[in-house]
């Protein structure tokens, strides 16, 4: 379908579909300690079956328009992932996430993925509002939000149970018009 070259070092971004069940597993049982450090993503996916209803229920988001899953790929490597986990073109808002397992993490792919799919929504669906929430305890997703030039609109306090302690979440955010700035200044 496609392959997006995220620079030199291999790193690719690709759909991630259903038929991708048992890479995306043995990626999850790989990291699963590591991603499951600030998010439950993944955790109810087990063995193939419960693999492949995730993956499906992205790919039906996806074709419902109301969010998507992405892959990163790292020399061939399934390493982790980008996603529309809330997509409302209607309302001009989504909210985007990450996840990566350990091999994926301090080489800026998440940064690069994420420009892709942010510079896709507010350029070719007309998104205003990118969101991304993060615990207030996950410095690595705090910081992507910083280096995609998001604002840090607050802090849920204490709104996220999370293996027994209630998680701060912290609420960033870019507007279309911030974003378009930011790109070019980049590009200059």
């Amino acid at each position: 379908m496609y392959a997006i070259s995220l620079g030199d070092d291999g790193a690719e971004l690709r759909p991630l579909e259903p038929w991708h069940a048992e890479e995306f597993l043995a990626h999850l049982d790989r990291g699963r300690e590591f991603i499951g450090q600030h998010i439950p993503f993944g955790t109810k996916a087990v063995d193939v079956d419960s693999a492949r209803e995730l993956l499906q229920a992205f790919a039906d988001k996806r074709a419902t328009d109301t969010g998507s899953l992405h892959g990163l790929w790292l020399e061939g490597k399934l390493v982790g992932g980008v996603l529309f986990l809330h997509f409302d073109a209607e309302r001009g808002t989504c909210e985007v996430g990450c996840w990566l397992e350990p091999a994926g993490a301090g080489r800026g792919l998440v940064t690069r993925a994420m420009r892709i799919l942010i510079d896709w929504a507010v350029e070719e669906r007309g998104i205003h509002r990118v969101e991304w929430q993060a615990s207030s305890a996950n410095e690595p997703s705090i910081n992507v939000a910083r280096r995609l030039g998001m604002n840090r609109d607050g802090v849920l306090r204490e709104s996220f149970p999370y293996r027994g302690v209630r998680q701060d979440t912290e609420v960033w955010s870019v507007l279309a018009p911030e974003w378009r700035a930011a790109r070019a200044r980049a590009w200059k």
